[in-house]
Order: structure tokens, then C-alpha cells, then sequence
């Protein structure tokens, strides 16, 4: 009989499309010939991100769209949730495990302005909408002459404000406007040189109760495949930098990892902006990993290959607390409203 897994999720257009395409991959990773496969159910919850009006800042910032998600699945509405992996908070949750992070997205924010305007073309005082104290700051910091407006809402409900009268331009997450194929609406495409995305932005995380991730069920192996090495090893890195500095997904910090094709060598760039833009603090550092990306382990079990995706995992945690201690040394705590200091 197949194992049925319930899939919980926001309920906005959003998450509803990447919990689908989650949904169907693992329905198809699961099936194996001659082993059980996988059904899949939707489950739609509430969170207080949906339910409440206010910036991000005000509502709590780190876990405002995780906490209801978390909570179905600790009391069995759902035996796994799907998260934009930026919203997650950093520390770790009683009971339940990343099981999965897939490939990840294009990570980079977007500009969609009125009349095919860039960031430089757009005239002195436009107005430029965004939620994100993160996307603020480093607009200030690269056009200081922007009136930048605090909006919420969904994408569409985003984008239907640049119009005469209102918002010049919005900027949102690239990945999102992929996802769904509302890629016509944007202007221009920042590198992160410009503005720096936010720790685990344009990749999904798919946790888990604790004891379903292991073992030899549908579930279990489906997750596994589905698994990104390079994506989770970069996350890992971006999210291990947010904690040691204890700066929320609100908080004016940009930061992004990258796997090499060797498979070895993970870089990681990372920003702490002052949140009127007078002042960005960057810096970047690498480390050499121990595994080879696709390489079998020497024994060829389940238990040496997640021996060597954890040794990966601590020198990519290691990576981003080390790095987070170089932006320490150079003042960040002075440009943003850090947890952390020196």
C-alpha cells in the first residue's frame, strides 16, 4: 500500500505553487520499482503572517509565516511542511529536522519599476516599495535619493501598486516571481554586489518529524533525493552566519553561498547594512570541503554517506560563524540591530 503523506503550507498563491512542485517531486522520487510509492495531500494552514497587517519588523519578524506550520506538524495535521527557507528561523525546533532542501531558485532580488525603469534610470525621489529593512538599506546605500515606502501583501498585490500616483517601483524576490511566471514584470535583476539577497532566499525547506527522516520509507527516501547538496551546503552557510551575528530575516543582513563545481570549495559573501544606507559592511571567505559532490562512499552505506553530508554540513556552519565573526570585528554590531557583540 502506498505510504500517504500529508503536505502542509500556507495558503497563499505562493506557497501553494511551491508546495506543489515539492508535492509532485517527491510523489515521483518516491517511486521505485519493486518498493512501496508515495500519495500526496495538500494541507492548507493559517499562520500569523497571513492573518496579521503590519511591516515584518512590527509582527515579530523570524518565524511570523513558521510557527502554525511547525505546530501541525508536531500534533500530526501534517507529516511535513514546505517554507520559502528565508522565513525559517535559525535555531532549532524540538522535534523536527530539515529533511530536505531542493535546488535552489535564482537567489537574487528583482526591480519591477513602471516603464521599463532600472535602478539607475529611475528618476530623483521615485518611490520604491518593499517590506524588507534588508532591501531598504541597500537601495539607500546605492541611490540615497530614493523615497523608499514599507509595503506587505502578496505579489500581485505588490506589483498592482507600481501604477501613476502610487509606487515608481517594487522589488521582490526573483525566485518568487519564477515560480510564478510573472518573470515579464521585471526591469532588472540585481547582483549581489548591489544588493545582497537574504540568507536563504530562492530556496524551500522541507522539514520533518525528527523520526521520519531516516530509514528505508517512501518518505524517507523520497527526501533524500530530493535533496540539493550544493543548495543545502550554501543555506547552511547563510543561516550559520544569521545566528552567530542573532539578526532575524528582518534584520539589514545579505548573505550568499556557492558551491564550486568541484564540489569541494563553498564561498560565502555576506553584507550588514546600516538601515539608512550610509554605511554597508561586506566580506567574504571560503573553505574546503571534505566530500566530492556525486562521489559513492568508500563503504557504500546509507550511514557512511550521512556521515559525510554531516562532516560537510559542520564545515559549512563553520564557514558562516566564522565569517559572521569577521563582520563582528569590523563594526557590524555598530551598523544593525545585532543580538551579537563584540
Amino acid at each position: 500500500m502506498p505510504q500517504h503523506v500529508r503536505v502542509g503550507t500556507r495558503a497563499s498563491i505562493l506557497a501553494l505553487t511551491q508546495t506543489g512542485h515539492v508535492a509532485q517531486a517527491l510523489a515521483t522520487l518516491a517511486a521505485h520499482p519493486g518498493s512501496e510509492s508515495l500519495t500526496v495531500e495538500t494541507v492548507r494552514v493559517r499562520t500569523d503572517g497571513d492573518r496579521l497587517t503590519g511591516s515584518l519588523a512590527s509582527l515579530g519578524g523570524t518565524g511570523v509565516f513558521v510557527t502554525a506550520l511547525r505546530d501541525a506538524l508536531l500534533d500530526g495535521r501534517c507529516d511535513l511542511a514546505v517554507h520559502s527557507l528565508k522565513d525559517l528561523p535559525t535555531g532549532p525546533a524540538d522535534g523536527l529536522v530539515l529533511g530536505a532542501v531542493p535546488l535552489r531558485q535564482d537567489p537574487r532580488d528583482a526591480l519591477c519599476a513602471r516603464d521599463g525603469l532600472t535602478l539607475a534610470t529611475l528618476p530623483t525621489g521615485a518611490r520604491v516599495g518593499t517590506g524588507s529593512p534588508r532591501r531598504a538599506a541597500q537601495l539607500l546605500a546605492a541611490r540615497p535619493d530614493l523615497d523608499v515606502v514599507d509595503i506587505r501583501g502578496n505579489v500581485d498585490t505588490r506589483l498592482r501598486r507600481v501604477a501613476p500616483g502610487d509606487l515608481d517601483a517594487v522589488v521582490l524576490a526573483r525566485a518568487g516571481l519564477a515560480r510564478l511566471e510573472r518573470l515579464d514584470q521585471v526591469t532588472e535583476t540585481f547582483e549581489p554586489d548591489v544588493m545582497a539577497p537574504a540568507p536563504g532566499q530562492g530556496a524551500l525547506a522541507v522539514e520533518v518529524r525528527t523520526a521520519d527522516a531516516d530509514g528505508t520509507t517512501p518518505l524517507a527516501r523520497a527526501l533524500r533525493a530530493l535533496d540539493h547538496r550544493p543548495t543545502r551546503l550554501a543555506v547552511v552557510a547563510e543561516r550559520a552566519l544569521l545566528a552567530r551575528l542573532e539578526a532575524g530575516c528582518a534584520a539589514p543582513v545579505g548573505a550568499l553561498g556557492r558551491l564550486d563545481d568541484d564540489g569541494r570549495t563553498l564561498h560565502l559573501d555576506a553584507v550588514v547594512a546600516r538601515t539608512d544606507g550610509t554605511r554597508t559592511l561586506r566580506r567574504s571567505s571560503t573553505t574546503v570541503l571534505g566530500a566530492v559532490a556525486g562521489a559513492s562512499p568508500a563503504a557504500g552505506t546509507l550511514a557512511d554517506a550521512l556521515a559525510e553530508a554531516q562532516a560537510d554540513t559542520l564545515a559549512a556552519e563553520q564557514l558562516g560563524r566564522a565569517l559572521a565573526e569577521q563582520l563582528l570585528d569590523a563594526g557590524a554590531a555598530e551598523l544593525a540591530e545585532l543580538g551579537a557583540t563584540r
